[in-house]
């Protein structure tokens, strides 16, 4: 029988990794900077309809606006935990699925003990049991 585990995807930082992290979050502030941009255009249409409640296109928007700024405050604090990193230091990517087969007589400890895939720089150099 196959059962399903968690495996951590650990990533060793480089100065390359961190390049790439920076440019991914750089690009994902910008593009909910352009959301935000394109929601207060949207609000401004709206409001000028008739038979729409100006004061509840304003709360709608408003609300999806704070929550794209809140985002951006992520990603700011993201980026300034980034710069403090170590080059050399593991940092939790992401986790991944993977199948495990599990048999009679199989130890449930072993097999549910927690691995790990280490990558630097897109290369896998270890897997942690």
């Amino acid at each position: 029988m196959n059962i399903i585990k968690k495996v951590l995807i650990k990533q060793i930082v480089t100065e390359k990794s961190k390049e790439k992290i920076y440019s991914n979050f750089y690009n994902h502030k910008l593009r909910l900077e352009q959301e935000c941009q394109q929601l207060l255009f949207e609000k401004r249409k709206m409001q000028n309809k008739p038979g729409v409640s100006k004061q509840e296109v304003e709360q709608r928007f408003q609300q999806e606006i704070n929550n794209r700024k809140e985002k951006i405050k992520l990603i700011d604090f993201k980026i300034d935990q980034l710069e403090t990193l170590e080059i050399g230091s593991e940092i939790i990517e992401s986790e991944v699925e993977a199948l495990v087969e599990v048999e009679v007589g199989s130890n449930w400890n072993d097999i549910m003990e927690e691995q790990a895939i280490v990558i630097k720089d897109d290369i896998i150099i270890r897997i942690e049991k």
